[in-house]
Formats: C-alpha cells, sequence, structure tokens
C-alpha cells in the first residue's frame, strides 16, 4: 500500500505536535507548515524533528498555499494553525479574522482548485458557543461567540461545511472542547496555573495573579483529541463532531487540584487580578460527544485530575533542569 501523507498547519503549537506524534505512529510522511521566522520555536516537536518534513508557508498567503498543496499533494490536511489565544482576539481582531478565519477559506480555495481529492479537517472551538444556548452542547446547537476568535472560528466552520456542500470537498470541523497538555503555551490558564503552582513550590514566585475563578469548562487531554481528528477522515462520510468530555470544573476547582498535588492551599497564594477579566466572559461550557463515541467509537482517555497532576509534574520536572543548567 503507497504511504500516506498530511499536511499539517500549527505543527509547532500543541494540537499540531501531538498529531504529528499520532499519525508517525500510523505510519504516515508527515509535512508541517511554518511561517518563515528568523528564530525556530520548534520545541513540542524537537523530538519528531527528523522524521518530519517542514515546508515555510502562510495562512495569510494564497499562493504559497496553493504551490505546497500542488507541490506535496497530500492524502490529508488538518487545519491547526490559527490566531487561538483569546484574549489577544480583542488586541488584534483583524489578524485574528484573517488567519483564523480567511486562512481556513484559502486553504480549502488551495484544495478545490489543485487537489480536490483532499480529506480536509477544521480545527473549530467550543469558543463558537460562547454565551451557551443550551448545555450541554452538541452539534445542532448555535453558535453565539463572545470574542473575534469566537466569531473567527464561526467562519472557519461554516465556510468548511460551505465547501463541503458546494465542491463535494470531504471536510470535517471537529469542535474540540479545551483541551490541555504540558505542550500547552504559557500564555493559556491551565499551563498558566501548573507553572505558577510548579515557580511557588520551589521558591520562585509568591503569588498567582487570577481573573474570573468561576468560568467553568470542559478540560481533556489533548493527547486523545488528536485521535478524534484522524477517526473523522477515516469515515466513508465527513461530517461535523463535538470532541469533549462531558464534564464541567470551575478555574477554581483547576487551582486548587494543581496547589493540593503539591501540598499547598490555592487560597494561600491566588490573587484577583481584574485585567485578567475578559471584556464579554464565556460562563459555562460542556460538550456532549455522544455522536463521536457513537460513529467514530472515541472516548476520552485521561481525567481532569490525571490532566492537571500530569501538568504540574511537568513543569516542577521543567524548572529543576533549568535550576540545575544554572548551577552548572
Amino acid at each position: 500500500m503507497k504511504q500516506k501523507t498530511a499536511l499539517i498547519t500549527g505543527i509547532t503549537g500543541q494540537d499540531g505536535s501531538y498529531l504529528a506524534d499520532f499519525l508517525l505512529e500510523k505510519g504516515y510522511k508527515v509535512y508541517g507548515l511554518v511561517r518563515r521566522s528568523s528564530a525556530e520555536k520548534f520545541d513540542n516537536i524537537a523530538h519528531i524533528r527528523d522524521k518530519i518534513e517542514i515546508v515555510q508557508g502562510d495562512l495569510t498567503d494564497q499562493n504559497s498555499l496553493n504551490f505546497i498543496v500542488k507541490e506535496i499533494n497530500p492524502d490529508e490536511v488538518y487545519n491547526l494553525g490559527a490566531q487561538s489565544f483569546v484574549p489577544t482576539s480583542w488586541n488584534q481582531p483583524l489578524l485574528t479574522a484573517d488567519v483564523t478565519a480567511l486562512g481556513v477559506t484559502r486553504i480549502l480555495e488551495a484544495i478545490r482548485l489543485n487537489k480536490p481529492k483532499i480529506k480536509f479537517y477544521q480545527a473549530s472551538s467550543s469558543e463558537m458557543f460562547g454565551k451557551v444556548l443550551e448545555t450541554p452542547q452538541t452539534e445542532k446547537t448555535n453558535f453565539y461567540p463572545r470574542s473575534p476568535y469566537g466569531v473567527a472560528k464561526v467562519y472557519g466552520h461554516f465556510i468548511t461545511v460551505n465547501y463541503r456542500e458546494s465542491y463535494g470537498i470531504f471536510a470535517c470541523s471537529g469542535i474540540l472542547f479545551n483541551h490541555e497538555s504540558p505542550r500547552r503555551g504559557f500564555e493559556f490558564v491551565t499551563r498558566k496555573v501548573t507553572n505558577g503552582v510548579a515557580k511557588i513550590k520551589v521558591g520562585l514566585q509568591k503569588e498567582l495573579r487570577m481573573g474570573n475563578l468561576e468560568a467553568k469548562r470542559d478540560w481533556g487531554f489533548a493527547g486523545d483529541y488528536v485521535e478524534a481528528m484522524w477517526l473523522m477522515l477515516q469515515q466513508e462520510q465527513p461530517d461535523d463532531y463535538v470532541i469533549a468530555t462531558g464534564e464541567t470544573h470551575s478555574i477554581r476547582e483547576l487551582l486548587d487540584v494543581a496547589f493540593r498535588h503539591v501540598g499547598l492551599d490555592y487560597k494561600e497564594y491566588v490573587v484577583i487580578d481584574s485585567k485578567f477579566i475578559r471584556p464579554a466572559e464565556v460562563d459555562f461550557l460542556c460538550g456532549d460527544a455522544s455522536k463521536a463515541k457513537k460513529v467514530l467509537g472515541w472516548k476520552p482517555k485521561i481525567s481532569f485530575e490525571q490532566l492537571i497532576k500530569m501538568m504540574v509534574d511537568n513543569d516542577v520536572v521543567l524548572l529543576k533542569r533549568q535550576e540545575n543548567r544554572g548551577s552548572q
């Protein structure tokens, strides 16, 4: 059998790196799209750098996408690239729209014009539900985004549906609820907490400044969720799926689990800072992944507590390594 090939946009991010790991184990030839930069940030894929092919391109540049799709001719394209940090989307709404929304159209156009048989995966987001209109949220729940990021993701989701229905492209959207890991960026709340806890534990930090502690999210493990992405593209017909755990936890619970794991009480270290409160908050997200479980045979493996403890342990180890290097 011919070796399958996959192109991943956003391969240097959390999801892209886990997906690359997963596809390599499946025997794929993996290509990763990265923007041209004078400083490479390949930490998440350093362990597989010699097993993947990096190609330079940009979701804001149609010509580069056309060239890459035509040259590589992948069997599958996973569009995970985006301006994905919600708070930044208020400060940079036009960039967020250009990359996170229009970038989806550009890559779909590259597929339509050059290789329409390619299977396409779009990373949709639970942030599209925003001010939720029903609980739990399913594939049929109406969207009510509460940030420029959420609005951009809604566009990306519906343009994917449109290209599927208009041109017959095998295009799927995974509406993924919050998913985290030790590879999560430090700006995201889960990693901010686990890294902060690690720094407090080893004496490098005295407090942790936070925003709204009552916001609730459906958190899962990114390593589990990338399997669902792949499963969507292995089906006979393209469709959209909610990927979630079905459990909801507050930021306060997140803090409690993380601090207790190292023998501390979060109430003694957490300080509320208004600058971390969103202009329009998403208060509650909880996904119903029944369809994914029934059709794809997918279900999460790592629990919320296991996930947070894993991340805290990882951050403690990283800090100790840095201290050891500094003392040498």
